[in-house]
C-alpha cells in the first residue's frame, strides 16, 4: 500500500515537473519571438536623432488630428528627403511618416508610389531607388494591415493600398545585395519579415547586429525593436 502511495507521489512529482519546464519553455519561446504591438514598419518609429524628415506631432501612429503638415506637399517633400547621401535609417523613418500621412487624400499614396517606382525603374542599379521603393511598398501593406485592425476592413475611410500584390521585400533584397554589406538595411529586412518568415528574419537580425558596434544608432533601434 505504501509503495503504491510512493508511487502516485512520484508521478505527482514528475508531472508538476514538466508542466513546470513547459511554462519555462514557453516563456524562452516568448522571449525569442520580436515583441511587436501592431506591425512594426508602421506602429514603431525609428529613432533618427536629430536628422531632418517629415514634421512629426503624433504620438500614435494613427494620426492624433493634430498634425498640421500639408499632405499636398508630401511627394515633392519626399522625394526631395530621400537624397542620395541621406542614411538608411532615416530613409525608412521618412518613408513610415510619409505612408502614415497618405491617409489624409486618396491621390496621395499612389503619386508617392509612383514617385519612387520611377526612381528604381530609371536607377535601376541604384541601391538606394530599389531600397525606398521596396520599402514604401512593404509599409503600405503594414498600413493596410494596422488600418483593418484598428478601424475594420469595411472602415478604412478613403484609404486603399496602391500597391497590393506588390513584393516590396524583393527590392530591398535587391537593395542589399547590390550594397553588399549593409545593416541598416538588414535591420529593414528584419522589420519586414517579422510575421512571415522566421528563417530570414533571423539572418536579418542577425547581420543588423553584427554592425551596431560601426552605428550607434543602429544599435539603439536594434535593442528597442528585438
Amino acid at each position: 500500500m505504501a509503495t503504491l502511495q510512493g508511487d502516485d507521489n512520484m508521478k505527482r512529482y514528475f508531472s508538476n515537473a514538466m508542466q513546470n519546464s513547459m511554462k519555462i519553455l514557453a516563456a524562452f519561446v516568448m522571449l525569442a519571438a520580436p515583441v511587436f504591438a501592431g506591425p512594426p514598419l508602421v506602429c514603431h518609429p525609428i529613432n533618427i536623432g536629430s536628422a531632418q524628415s517629415l514634421p512629426w506631432t503624433s504620438t500614435t501612429w494613427n494620426l492624433s488630428g493634430g498634425e498640421s503638415y500639408d499632405v499636398s506637399h508630401l511627394v515633392t517633400d519626399t522625394l526631395s528627403l530621400l537624397g542620395p547621401e541621406t542614411p538608411v535609417l532615416v530613409r525608412m523613418e521618412t518613408i513610415r511618416r510619409a505612408a502614415i500621412y497618405s491617409q489624409n487624400d486618396a491621390a496621395v499614396p499612389r503619386k508617392l508610389l509612383a514617385g519612387l517606382g520611377a526612381r528604381a525603374t530609371h536607377g535601376e542599379h541604384d541601391a538606394l531607388a530599389n531600397f525606398d521603393y521596396g520599402y514604401l511598398i512593404e509599409t503600405y501593406r503594414q498600413l493596410d494591415m494596422a488600418l483593418r485592425l484598428s478601424r475594420g476592413s469595411a472602415n478604412r475611410g478613403n484609404w486603399v493600398n496602391p500597391a497590393a500584390g506588390m513584393d516590396g521585400y524583393a527590392l530591398v533584397k535587391k537593395a542589399i545585395g547590390m550594397r553588399g554589406r549593409d545593416a541598416e538595411m538588414e535591420f529593414a529586412a528584419a522589420l519586414i519579415t517579422t510575421e512571415n518568415s522566421k528563417q530570414d528574419y533571423s539572418q536579418h537580425v542577425e547581420k543588423a547586429r553584427a554592425g551596431m558596434k560601426e552605428d550607434p544608432l543602429l544599435a539603439q533601434n536594434v535593442t528597442s525593436h528585438f
